[in-house]
């Protein structure tokens, strides 16, 4: 019985790895294919970090939202500065190994149905004056060993936050 157990895990480890592997060659493939185009002013966005790391921020009259997708990459995705579309907005997230922060102001209605496979999305803002009636942010797309994390203060959570380049070593 023992020998079948290891040998049970072996087979499990190795498709892990093997699946792993696999991971990233697409995401090697896919940054050679996919471009982002996004500026701060675009009220949809097309934003990709691929074995990078991404820093954006969105300064939009009327966001409606787009895509988001991070593989072996991610950051943060600023929307503080946005106004939000008052039909809402939709932002498709995708995180594969990776993921990052989704900063929203305080006030935001921000609603999730993600597909989470070990990750996830949460909104870690909590209980604020929100109307029940305002426009919302819906997040929908995978979170495959990855996720996101919804907050309206960039020193909130438990990731890391990072130095200002005067305080970097």
């Amino acid at each position: 019985m023992g020998g079948l157990v290891r040998r049970a895990v072996r087979a499990a480890v190795g498709l892990l790895v093997l699946w792993s592997v696999g991971a990233l060659v697409g995401a090697i493939v896919a940054k050679r294919r996919v471009r982002p185009s996004s500026g701060a002013d675009d009220d949809e966005v097309a934003l990709v970090a691929i074995l990078e790391p991404l820093e954006f921020v969105s300064l939009a009259r009327a966001f409606r939202g787009g895509s988001l997708m991070c593989w072996f990459g991610g950051g943060d995705v600023d929307l503080r500065g946005a106004t939000l579309d008052p039909a809402g907005a939709r932002l498709s997230v995708t995180a594969i190994f990776g993921g990052g922060r989704i900063l929203v102001p305080a006030g935001w209605l921000v609603t999730h149905r993600v597909l989470s496979i070990f990750g996830g999305v949460g909104d870690t803002r909590g209980e604020a004056e929100r109307e029940v009636d305002a426009a919302t942010l819906v997040l929908d797309g995978v979170a495959l060993f990855g996720g996101f994390a919804i907050l309206s203060d960039a020193g909130s959570g438990d990731t890391e936050t990072t130095l200002p380049a005067s305080a970097e070593p």
